[in-house]
C-alpha cells in the first residue's frame, strides 16, 4: 500500500469506508431482527409458535445466503457491484415491511436474505483485499472491522428498538432502511479508497453474453430477484426447511470426508480426513451453542416482555432493548479476551479448541440457569429483576467470546487448500442450522395456540423451567466435549 492509502496508524485508508459501510448493515439487519418477533406477536397477532418458526426460518436463510452471494460475485458480479446490489436490496425489504400486512413483512424477509447474501459476504472479502498475504496489520485490521459490526449491532438494539417500541414499529423498520442507505452512500462515496482491493470490477465472464444481448451479470442480478419469491415460500413453508438444510449437511459432510481423504492419498499423508472429521463435530457444536443463544431474539426477548421487570428509576426498559446487552459486552470484553489468549499463550496457559468450545458452552449453560436464581427475586407481577438478563447475557456473551473468534481460522487451518472454500461455506451453513432450530427451540417455551391465556404466573414458570433445562444439557454438553477433548486433539492432528 503507498502512504497516500494508509491512515496514521499504518491501516488501508479504505478499512474505515468499509468500516462505517458494515456498522449501518449492521445497523439495518440486526434493527429489522431486534423487532422482529414482538411484531409479529404484537402487531400482526401471530402466535408464539408461529412467530418462533418464522423468525427462525427467516435467520437461517440469513445465514446461508452469503453462501451463494460470494460465490456469485467471484464468478460475475465483482465485490464492489455484489455489495451495491446487496445493500440496495436490504434497504428496500425494510421499506416493503412498512406495508403492515404479513406478506408484505415475508417479502420484505425475502429482500433482506438476498441482500444480506451479497453485503455480508464480500465486504468482508473486500477487507481481506486491502492487505497482502501475510500482511501482519491483517488480524488487527479485522479485529477494527468487528467492532463495527458490533457498533452497528448497538445502535440497532437501542435506537431502533427505543423508537420501533415507543413510537411504533413502522418507525423502527423505517430508521433501519435509511441506515442502511446511509452505509450504501458511505460506500459508494468511499470507493476511491478501497480501489486498490482487487477483484471489485464485474468479472470477464460477467461481461460475456448469457442469452441473446443480455451479459451474465445482468441475468443474476434479474435472477437475484426472482429469488425474492423464493424465500418467500420458504418461510410461509418452513418445514421444508428441515429436509433442505439436513440434506445439505449430509452432502457437504460426505464431500469434506471423502475430500479429506482424496488429500491424504496425493499427499501421502493421514491426517485430512481425521481433520474433517473433527471439523465435522465443531460444527455440530457450533449449532448447538448458537441454537440455544439465538434465543436472545425470540424467547428471551417476549420473556423480557412478560416476565421481567424492566422500571429503571421510574423509566421502562422496551423489551426489545435488552438486546443490547449482548453487543455492549462484546465491545468491553472483545478487546480484554485478545489480549488474554495472547497472555495464556505466552505462558503456556491458552487452552486448545476443544476445551475452549467446552467452556464456551459451559458459560451460556450457566447463563441460562441465571433465571433461577432470578427466581428468588419475583415481585408481586410474577417478574424477575432485569438484573437477571443482564448476568444472562454476560454469561453468553464470555461464552461466544471463547467460541465465535475462534471459528474462521480453525476452518481454514483444518481444511485443504484445495476445498478451503466448501470448508467456509460448510461452517456458514452450521450457522444457518443453528439459526433455524434456534426457532424450533424457542417454540417450547409455551408458544402453542392458547399460550396467551397462561396468567403471569404460568408463563414465568414455563420460560423459567424451560431455560433451566437448556442450562443443565448445555452444562452436560460441555463436560462431554471437555472428556473428549483428547480424542478431538487428536483427530486435529497438531491444529492449534
Amino acid at each position: 500500500m503507498t502512504d497516500s492509502n494508509t491512515t496514521a496508524n499504518g491501516h488501508p485508508r479504505g478499512l474505515y469506508t468499509l468500516f462505517f459501510s458494515e456498522m449501518w448493515e449492521r445497523f439495518c439487519y440486526y434493527g429489522m431482527r431486534v423487532l422482529l418477533t414482538l411484531y409479529l406477536v404484537k402487531s400482526l397477532m401471530i402466535g408464539d409458535t408461529d412467530a418462533a418458526l418464522i423468525y427462525g426460518a427467516y435467520t437461517g436463510l440469513v445465514y446461508a445466503a452469503p453462501i451463494l452471494g460470494g460465490r456469485l460475485a467471484d464468478q460475475f458480479l465483482g465485490y464492489r457491484l455484489a455489495v451495491m446490489i446487496g445493500g440496495l436490496l436490504m434497504a428496500i425489504g425494510e421499506f416493503i415491511i412498512l406495508g403492515g400486512t404479513e406478506d408484505m413483512l415475508k417479502i420484505g424477509m425475502g429482500a433482506l436474505i438476498i441482500g444480506n447474501g451479497y453485503f455480508k459476504a464480500n465486504i468482508s472479502t473486500i477487507v481481506g483485499k486491502l492487505y497482502k498475504e501475510n500482511d501482519p496489520r491483517r488480524d488487527s485490521g479485522f479485529t477494527i472491522f468487528y467492532i463495527g459490526i458490533n457498533i452497528g449491532a448497538l445502535l440497532a438494539t437501542t435506537v431502533v428498538a427505543y423508537v420501533g417500541e415507543t413510537y411504533g414499529f413502522e418507525y423502527g423498520f423505517g430508521l433501519a432502511g435509511i441506515g442502511m442507505l446511509l452505509g450504501i452512500f458511505i460506500f459508494w462515496a468511499g470507493r476511491a479508497r478501497y480501489a486498490d482491493a482487487p477483484g471489485l470490477e464485474i468479472t470477464e465472464k460477467g461481461h460475456q453474453n448469457a442469452f441473446g444481448p443480455i451479459k451474465w451479470w445482468q441475468a443474476v442480478v434479474m435472477g437475484s430477484l426472482l429469488l425474492i419469491p423464493l424465500c418467500y415460500v420458504l418461510i410461509v413453508n418452513h418445514y421444508l426447511l428441515d429436509y433442505i438444510l439436513l440434506g445439505l449437511f449430509v452432502y457437504i459432510a460426505y464431500s469434506m470426508i471423502t475430500a479429506g481423504a482424496k488429500a491424504d492419498r496425493e499427499e501421502g499423508t493421514g491426517v485430512w480426513r481425521d481433520r474433517m472429521i473433527a471439523l465435522l463435530v465443531f460444527m455440530i457444536i457450533n449449532i448447538g451453542f448458537w441454537a440455544c443463544f439465538e434465543q436472545a431474539g425470540t424467547s428471551l426477548t417476549l420473556f423480557a416482555d412478560r416476565n421481567v421487570d424492566r422500571d429503571i428509576f421510574g423509566w421502562t426498559m422496551p423489551a426489545s432493548m435488552t438486546q443490547f446487552f449482548n453487543p455492549a459486552f462484546i465491545i468491553i470484553f472483545g478487546s480484554i479476551f485478545s489480549v488474554m489468549w495472547i497472555r495464556l499463550s505466552e505462558i503456556g496457559k491458552n487452552p486448545g479448541i476443544p476445551m475452549k468450545f467446552a467452556l464456551g458452552m459451559l458459560q451460556l449453560g450457566i447463563g441460562f440457569l441465571i433465571t433461577q436464581v432470578g427466581l428468588q427475586f419475583v415481585n408481586d407481577a410474577y417478574q424477575v429483576p432485569l438484573l437477571t438478563l443482564v448476568f444472562l447475557y454476560l454469561f453468553h456473551t464470555t461464552g461466544e467470546l471463547f467460541l465465535s473468534p475462534i471459528g474462521l481460522s480453525m476452518v481454514t487451518k483444518l481444511s485443504p487448500k484445495n476445498i478451503a472454500g466448501t470448508a467456509m461455506g460448510a461452517w456458514f451453513l452450521s450457522f444457518a442450522i443453528a439459526n433455524y432450530v434456534a426457532g424450533k427451540i424457542a417454540t417450547l417455551t409455551g408458544a402453542e395456540e392458547g399460550a396467551a391465556d397462561l396468567t403471569m404466573a404460568e408463563g414465568l414458570e414455563k420460560y423459567t423451567d424451560v431455560f433451566a433445562t437448556i442450562g443443565l444439557v448445555l452444562v452436560g454438553f460441555a463436560i462431554l466435549i471437555a472428556l473428549l477433548r483428547k480424542p478431538l486433539q487428536k483427530l486435529m492432528h497438531g491444529v492449534e
